[in-house]
C-alpha cells in the first residue's frame, strides 16, 4: 500500500469508515489522485465528495444518512435505538421532507422505508445518538416517535405500537414535551387520552 493510500485509510479509520474529499485535500492529496483510486476500485464513491474503502465496511447507519442527508431515523428504527422496541430493525425507517427525491437511494437500499412529511414538521424532535458501530446519527427523540405512532396508528404494526407506548409511559414519559409536539401535529386530544389512561 502506497503512502497516499495509507493516509486515506487513516482518515477512514478515524471517521467510521468514511472519507470526504475535504478531509483528503486537507492532507495534501489532490482530487485527481482521489479519482485515480476510484477508477482503480481502491475507493468506492458513495455520493459526490464521500467515499469508503471497499474492504473496510463503513457504519451502515452513518452511510445511509450520508446518502440521504435530509433523512432522519424514525419509527421502528428510532424506537429500537431508544430501547422502546426490542426488534432489531430489518426495515430501516427514514423520514424526509415531502418532495425529496429518494429514488436512487431506494434502488440501492431496498431495506429502507421512507416516510414523507411536510417540511415545516420535519425538524421537530430531531436529535443525535450513537449508532451500534459508534457513529453519530440523527434520529427523532422519544416524544416525536410516540407522536408519529399515534398519528399513524392505522399503518403501524400493533405489537410495535403497544410495546412502545406502554414502555414510554411507564419508563420515559415527558408529558410536557409530548403535549407540545402533539399540538404541532394536531393530535393533542389523543395524547391527553393516552396520558390519562397510561
Amino acid at each position: 500500500m502506497d503512502k497516499t493510500m495509507e493516509a486515506i485509510k487513516m482518515i477512514a479509520d478515524s471517521n467510521n469508515g468514511m472519507i470526504t474529499t475535504k478531509q483528503v485535500e486537507a492532507t495534501g492529496i489532490s482530487r485527481t489522485r482521489l479519482k485515480k483510486y476510484v477508477d482503480n476500485s481502491q475507493l468506492l464513491r458513495i455520493r459526490k465528495g464521500l467515499y469508503i474503502l471497499p474492504d473496510n465496511p463503513a457504519d451502515e447507519y452513518m452511510l445511509l444518512q450520508a446518502r440521504s442527508q435530509k433523512g432522519i431515523f424514525s419509527y421502528g428504527t428510532a424506537l429500537y435505538f431508544w430501547g422502546l422496541s426490542d426488534r432489531v430493525p430489518h426495515i430501516i425507517d427514514l423520514t424526509v421532507p415531502q418532495g425529496t427525491n429518494v429514488s436512487r437511494i431506494k434502488k440501492a437500499n431496498p431495506q429502507v422505508r421512507f416516510h414523507f412529511i411536510q417540511p415545516y414538521l420535519h425538524g421537530i424532535g430531531k436529535t443525535e445518538t450513537t449508532s451500534p458501530q459508534g457513529g453519530i446519527i440523527c434520529l427523532y427523540d422519544k416524544e416525536r416517535c410516540i407522536c408519529d405512532l399515534i398519528k399513524n396508528k392505522g399503518s403501524i404494526e400493533m405489537q410495535l405500537y403497544s410495546q412502545a407506548l406502554k414502555d414510554y409511559f411507564h419508563l420515559h414519559a415527558n408529558n410536557r414535551q409530548l403535549l407540545k409536539y402533539g399540538k404541532q401535529f394536531g393530535i393533542e386530544h389523543e395524547i391527553r387520552t393516552y396520558i390519562e389512561v397510561l
